[in-house]
């Protein structure tokens, strides 16, 4: 509507506009959109208002009822009629289509989300790259591109010497067998605790890491057992979620593609020695790039080299998406300007996607200090209020057991993605369940509500707009703005635009069904079930972006 409304008043303009310069008034009275006309003044020559007077004077378009010039300023006030009718046939006859678009022309984006370590539980502080990364794959796929989620598994490093060493001397293989994430979490923070009185057991960590590298068998066997046992975990929780991968290729992977991006480092003359270890120096102001050690071990760096060398071979991408905390911003540009220097020129096509923390009490929780709230503990909880809300309110529903899922794993994905990624979020389970306010119940109840109504009418074979009351218009205005919000959520990889969108709608369909008369009033019968429906639409496909259920009844 914006494009047709700019392209009407490009007719009457005495000079070029843009769409910027198209404004939507804060109040309803001062039209449906706005073009102040104070930057012209000064090439014109003339004053505002007397250019925002020619303008509206001169306007003639079926979309557009009147035009009004108030102080400078040309306000429209749109056809309601005539964009209620089209817009409400176009989102019936496209369905879940509407606001899809082929922008990305099939180009592959590559996108590195979730990424928990083996041998630790899924916490709280995995949610958001899982569920941020899922939701972006989403929006992708909805302007055209195809999205392969790849999740980087955790499962090398440092840290499982650690684990391996906690293990050997204090370790129980029965325990392990009964309790393997809860046992070998324990022994992990007893490893660290010990540690800061027993310096050495570093020392040792670090070298059954090393023997680790080097394929010791023994080693080999207890870290594969770890992380089968760690898998099996995560994919109880990724069922919940509702998230699935294209690829489980994690760190360890890379193991034999590492050398040969060293080989190239050292042939392009980028590695130099430093202390002993291995580095690529980087434009100034930025710390060279690790990418040995000085014990000769690999590091993130060198693997995630590795990683996008390969990914670009195998998937020849169009964009490489990294969804991974705020805290590894630095990391990320380092690797990007190695790629650089190794002349890799798609180095620019990819992008870090930064998130906040999860919180508890202010602080950041910590898998090494015990610090951890389980999600599969949070998911589950959040299910069994659901279940319990849903005995109290509607005894009857049929599949109670499918809806608390839904409504209990919803709340908790859209308490997340409501939030501009960037922001850290702080933990507090009882916000994330309420069913009031801003919340993920809050939306799919409303198209709940949606879909009770519609279930008490005949099907809407055709119908005809007659009048359009200001309740019908809020809710209009804002299914016609669904296709903007979808593209700019994508372009911006922000899935609370969708989010924020999708509140916005409910509480105006909400507001629409309170105050309007749907079922008594045959006359205008069809059109508001024909209204009515065009918002389970894009309720249930904004729902479905954010990763979410939408249930028909609740």
């Amino acid at each position: 509507m914006k494009k047709d409304i700019l392209q009407a008043l490009q007719t009457v303009s005495p000079i070029p506009l843009e769409e910027h310069m198209l404004e939507r008034p804060a109040h309803a009275k001062l039209g449906d959109f706005a073009l102040p006309c104070f930057p012209f003044a000064k090439v014109l020559r003339k004053s505002p208002v007397a250019i925002a007077e020619e303008i509206a004077a001169s306007i003639n378009h079926p979309l557009i009822q009147k035009a009004e010039a108030v102080n400078g300023y040309v306000n429209l006030f749109m056809n309601r009629e005539v964009i209620a009718d089209t817009l409400l046939q176009t989102i019936l006859q496209q369905s879940t289509t509407y606001g899809t678009s082929n922008e990305g022309n099939d180009g592959v984006v590559t996108i590195d989300l979730s990424s928990p370590n083996i041998a630790k539980p899924f916490s709280m502080g995995h949610l958001r790259s899982t569920v941020i990364g899922n939701s972006i794959a989403l929006l992708l796929e909805k302007i055209g591109y195809k999205p392969v989620k790849i999740n980087y598994i955790g499962d090398w490093g440092t840290q499982f010497g650690k684990l391996l060493t906690a293990y050997r001397i204090w370790g129980n293989e029965a325990d392990v067998r009964q309790a393997p994430i809860e046992t070998l979490l324990k022994l992990y923070i007893r490893f660290h605790k010990e540690a800061e009185t027993d310096p050495s057991l570093n020392d040792e960590g670090r070298a059954a890491f090393k023997a680790l590298e080097d394929g010791d068998s023994d080693a080999l066997a207890l870290w594969n057992w770890f992380k089968t046992e760690s898998l099996k975990e995560f994919q109880r929780i990724y069922d919940l979620l509702g998230v699935t991968f294209d690829s489980y290729n994690g760190e360890a992977y890379y193991n034999d593609k590492m050398e040969p991006v060293v080989e190239e480092l050292l042939s392009k003359g980028l590695l130099v020695e430093s202390d002993g270890a291995m580095v690529v120096e980087l434009q100034e102001g930025m710390p060279p790039c690790l990418i040995k050690k000085s014990d000769g071990a690999t590091l993130y760096a060198t693997r995630d080299l590795a990683a996008a060398i390969d990914r670009k071979n195998n998937y020849d991408f169009v964009k490489s998406i990294y969804v991974v905390g705020n805290e590894q911003s630095l990391h990320f540009t380092q690797v990007k300007q190695v790629l650089g220097k190794m002349g890799h020129n798609w180095s620019n096509d990819i992008q870090h996607v930064p998130f906040g923390l999860i919180l508890q009490g202010g602080k950041k929780m910590s898998t090494r200090k015990g610090k951890i709230v389980l999600l599969e503990n949070v998911l589950k909880e959040a299910i069994e209020l659901a279940q319990k809300n849903i005995k109290e309110k509607n005894p009857t529903l049929a599949n109670q057991s499918e809806v608390a899922d839904a409504v209990g794993v919803g709340a908790i994905l859209f308490s997340d993605l409501k939030q501009h990624r960037k922001h850290d979020i702080e933990f507090n389970l009882e916000s994330m369940l309420q069913v009031e306010g801003e919340t993920g119940p809050y939306v799919q109840y409303a198209n709940a509500r949606a879909h009770s109504i519609l279930r008490k009418v005949s099907d809407v074979d055709s119908f005809n707009v007659n009048e359009v009351n200001d309740y019908e218009w809020e809710t209009i205005k804002l299914l016609e703005q669904f296709p903007h919000a979808v593209k700019r959520a994508a372009d911006e990889l922000d899935p609370s635009i969708i989010a924020k969108y999708a509140i916005d709608l409910a509480q105006a369909f909400n507001s629409f069904y309170g105050n309007v008369q749907v079922l008594t009033d045959q006359a205008n019968l069809p059109y508001r079930s024909a209204l009515i429906e065009s918002v389970t639409i894009v309720l249930s496909e904004s729902l479905r972006l954010l990763g979410m259920k939408a249930p028909e009844e609740m």
